[in-house]
């Protein structure tokens, strides 16, 4: 049952465990001018103070709106369990996998619990709070503030930066160095993508120019570096671009096969197809693309 409080009744201690979205928040800032707050927010209501877990950005707009009461309904008494709770009804709240691990990562570093228990509470498996807490603590405090800020893509650390850590072993410094020089400056995914494999793929002088901010010359150059070599011919071009789509698509899929949420039984009956194909044809596929990279290593 929702109730009206004060927005300065509520403790916001949770607040910077989610992540904010300017986009999504000024359309919501639009929807609460012209309809109010529909959803009440939620938190947990102890003995010393009334906890917000759920429902910043609501408070958010409300604040510089100048409303002092919002709708609000209690999950309970219970910190730990309103934690609990929020992370089981994630996928109806569209809580990030970041933002699962920043809560799954409260419960065991400051209320002690194992990841055993919060398996049980959660109804998930051990590897699944395993590996929300392994992803909080491979992530320097530096570039966890710029993504939960709405300054860095999430989708770009996951499905670029992390990899890289992966496999090239790239450090921490040099991530964090990355992200600092292209952090808040509205870069499409794509672009902080392309610059990204620049950064740590490319030359050394093409690092220092993203470093020292010269994004748009490192795009240029990068641009530059993606487009069809003069004097191939129709045939030729057509099969560059398709070298570059098998790449990019090589790293893409690679990296999420990882994730653990999938989960639907229609989609592992398909993906089990797909990658049954895939496999039936990569011995054939192998010896194709080495004899091809040996063809053209002798030109």
């Amino acid at each position: 049952m929702a109730e009206q409080v004060e927005i300065s009744s509520l403790d916001l201690r949770y607040e910077g465990f989610r992540m904010k979205s300017p986009g999504a928040e000024k359309a919501l800032l639009v929807s609460i001018m012209e309809k109010g707050i529909r959803d009440p927010l939620q938190g947990v209501d102890t003995k010393e103070v009334r906890i917000l877990l759920d429902g910043f950005k609501r408070l958010r707009c409300a604040q510089r709106l100048g409303i002092a009461m919002v709708p609000y309904a209690s999950m309970g008494t219970d910190e730990v369990l309103g934690i609990i709770e929020l992370i089981r009804i994630s996928n109806a709240k569209s809580l990030s996998i970041l933002e699962q691990a920043r809560f799954v990562d409260e419960l065991k570093s400051v209320h002690k619990m194992s990841t055993a228990e919060i398996a049980v509470l959660l109804e998930r498996s051990k590897a699944w709070v395993s590996v929300r807490s392994g992803i909080i603590h491979e992530m320097s405090d530096y570039v966890l503030d710029q993504i939960f800020k709405g300054r860095f893509p999430i989708y770009v650390y996951m499905y670029t930066l992390r990899p890289f850590m992966r496999i090239n072993g790239v450090q921490v410094d040099d991530v964090n160095g990355f992200v600092r020089s292209v952090s808040g400056k509205n870069l499409s995914i794509r672009a902080i993508g392309l610059l990204a494999n620049g950064y740590f793929r490319g030359p050394e002088a093409l690092r220092e120019q993203i470093k020292n901010g010269n994004i748009t010359w490192a795009l240029g150059r990068l641009k530059e570096s993606h487009t069809i070599p003069s004097g191939c011919s129709q045939m030729e071009s057509a099969m560059i671009r398709d070298l570059e789509i098998l790449s990019k698509y090589m790293q893409r899929v690679s990296a999420k096969t990882k994730n653990p949420q999938y989960k639907t039984n229609a989609f592992f009956a398909q993906a089990n197809l797909l990658t049954g194909g895939i496999l039936r044809q990569t011995d054939a596929f192998l010896k194709s693309i080495r004899a091809f990279h040996d063809r053209t290593g002798q030109a």
